[in-house]
């Protein structure tokens, strides 16, 4: 049995490499690397979505406590993810060239991921729907600049996903008591 357990924990490792190896090669085009490297950049320790979360709550007075619970669920979904990673300590991809530096060396699970997911949640169930496409857009940007297997960017979009759906009630409840 732990015969049959290793064996498929290597073939997924290597199906992990293999697709971020595949998906890496799109870089080679200017214009995906470029895209790719500026949703890195504005995905930097959740920038991007926690600017989302406040220019809701800034333009949506109505909801404002919601917005601003939302932007906090997003928050609490990066944090997370950078205390897995502290804990698991898995080393990002060394068979790929990355195409952007990172700020820390463990991939396991991908931060960007997470607060990219939690986003997507939590500001859809605002109406926010259009983030969607652009959170998956910053989960392929991961593999695509070469710096998380694509189980890092499962799990921290999964972890980022289910923090935000656990906390989507407090975001209603707390909005119809603000």
């Amino acid at each position: 049995m732990d015969h049959l357990d290793d064996m498929d924990h290597r073939r997924l490792r290597g199906a992990d490499r293999r697709i971020l190896s595949v998906v890496h090669a799109r870089g080679r085009d200017p214009r995906v690397a470029t895209a790719a490297r500026a949703l890195s950049r504005a995905g930097e320790h959740g920038a991007l979505w926690l600017a989302a979360g406040l220019a809701g709550a800034a333009v949506d007075g109505a909801r404002r406590g919601a917005w601003l619970r939302g932007t906090a669920l997003t928050a609490g979904a990066h944090l997370a993810s950078m205390g897995v990673k502290r804990v698991v300590r898995r080393p990002r991809p060394a068979h790929v060239e990355p195409l952007v530096c990172t700020l820390g060396r463990h991939s396991f699970p991908s931060s960007h991921a997470a607060s990219a997911a939690a986003a997507a949640v939590a500001y859809g169930a605002l109406g926010a729907y259009a983030i969607t496409p652009l959170a998956t857009a910053m989960c392929l940007s991961r593999l695509v600049v070469g710096v998380h297997y694509p189980s890092d960017v499962a799990a921290g979009a999964a972890l980022g996903a289910l923090t935000a759906r656990v906390g989507t009630g407090w975001m209603r409840e707390g909005g119809a008591h603000a």
